[in-house]
């Protein structure tokens, strides 16, 4: 019944799909190209008897990247592919993989938009990282024949009581998961508690990443000796307290530089304006301003080399709800952290740094306010937390490892 449910749901929804796909192309054009991908049909040329990869965005792909070339070194001559569900995931595949796999947009969860996608690639494997669960693709995906996989697997208490609501429809989908590497424990149990049977768990192979290619060259930003402190992957609604709290820094440190790169590049230039209005000089990355306030981010992939630049870190997306982005981003570069209460996608890391003394959990301008100035006004409080962050990212590394290992005995000799 729960199955049938879902299906009559995405019947349903197939409208408000298009329909969303047109406005969010207004303002990210890039989601008005590709659309036939996202409903199986792909472009001329892909391979068949792929191994599958399917990551979501620039954050999954950042981390699964380096798992992907590892595990084709071991299979040098089978042919990879990996499909996301965003524009910036795409282009971190292009940037960070190149011609080394094939790439296109995954299926929605439409069966014959699964069924239309499967019979082109014929995949031999399909990897899933994190927690990218779709029942369709899953069950789909076994019946062909193939082996399905989950991989750094995260699932958060919200997620966990929606999928408990789904009950059998879960339990049929994990039952076609063949194996399932977690992060950390809790998730574990929680996928043991809906049903998974062949679980472990390894850590989180964000703690892995590596130096992505500075193709920009991002140089010296033009802040002097400035304080700086960055405002990274914010989204809407961010920019505006991150700026108000900007305002009550700047009225102590009068020198003090900003530096704010919105989680999508096409959305700078508004960033930019909103600057603009609130009193304080700014500038494009990639206009190679110097001398400005506040600094916007508006091309991808430059973060992890902007990081650098700041002494104190925000980590967006922990605001507004979405859930948080990658703190490891920051603190590998030695950057005490601060983050919203909003975290699930990613508490369990955030709780190692919290238990190191070098995060900061903060609710409103104010919050950010007062955390920032104290660690300006304390440079040695400010470099001991910065060592400790770093310290944590060292002290976690080894998943990709393990990771790999186990990937490469599911998928064979």
């Amino acid at each position: 019944m729960t199955r049938l449910l879902y299906q009559v749901l995405l019947i349903l929804a197939l409208p408000w799909v298009w329909v969303r796909l047109k406005v969010r192309a207004r303002r990210e054009p890039a989601y008005g190209q590709r659309r036939g991908e996202r409903f199986g049909r792909l472009p001329a040329g892909l391979s068949t008897g792929v191994i599958w990869f399917h990551t979501v965005s620039a954050g999954e792909t950042n981390a699964a990247a380096p798992v992907i070339r590892a595990v084709q070194e071991r299979f040098p001559d089978d042919t990879f592919l990996v499909t996301t569900m965003t524009p910036t995931g795409s282009a971190r595949v292009k940037s960070l993989l190149g011609d080394a796999v094939e790439h296109c947009y995954a299926p929605y969860d439409y069966p014959w938009a699964v069924s239309r996608f499967l019979r082109r690639v014929r995949p031999k494997a399909l990897v899933l990282m994190e927690t990218e669960l779709w029942p369709n693709l899953v069950e789909q995906t076994a019946s062909s024949g193939a082996s399905v996989y989950l991989v750094n697997a995260r699932l958060s208490a919200r997620s966990y009581r929606g999928y408990r609501r789904l009950g059998p429809l879960v339990r049929r989908m994990l039952s076609r998961i063949e194996g399932i590497v977690c992060q950390y424990e809790d998730t574990a149990a929680r996928f043991r508690s809906l049903g998974a049977s062949s679980v472990e768990v390894t850590g989180s192979v964000k703690f892995d990443a590596e130096m992505p290619p500075d193709g920009f060259g991002v140089g010296d930003l033009g802040f002097a000796d400035a304080p700086v402190w960055i405002a990274g992957s914010t989204h809407g609604g961010e920019e505006e307290t991150v700026l108000e709290a900007h305002r009550k820094l700047y009225d102590r440190f009068p020198e003090v530089g900003l530096i704010l790169v919105p989680r999508h590049p096409e959305r700078a230039a508004d960033v930019a304006r909103l600057v603009s209005d609130r009193g304080f000089s700014t500038g494009l990355l990639s206009d190679r301003p110097t001398g400005v306030d506040v600094l916007v981010g508006d091309v991808m992939g430059t973060l992890a080399h902007l990081y650098p630049h700041a002494g104190v870190a925000f980590v967006g997306g922990s605001l507004d709800g979405t859930g948080g982005h990658n703190p490891i981003e920051a603190a590998v570069h030695g950057l005490p952290v601060l983050m919203g209460p909003t975290r699930h996608d990613v508490e369990e890391i955030c709780a190692r740094f919290s238990s190191a003394g070098c995060f900061h959990s903060v609710a409103d301008a104010d919050d950010i306010a007062r955390a920032v100035g104290e660690l300006f006004a304390d440079p040695v409080r400010r470099a001991r937390e910065g060592e400790l962050a770093k310290g944590v990212v060292d002290a976690n590394r080894g998943a990709r490892r393990a990771v790999v290992n186990r990937l490469c005995g599911w998928l064979g000799p």
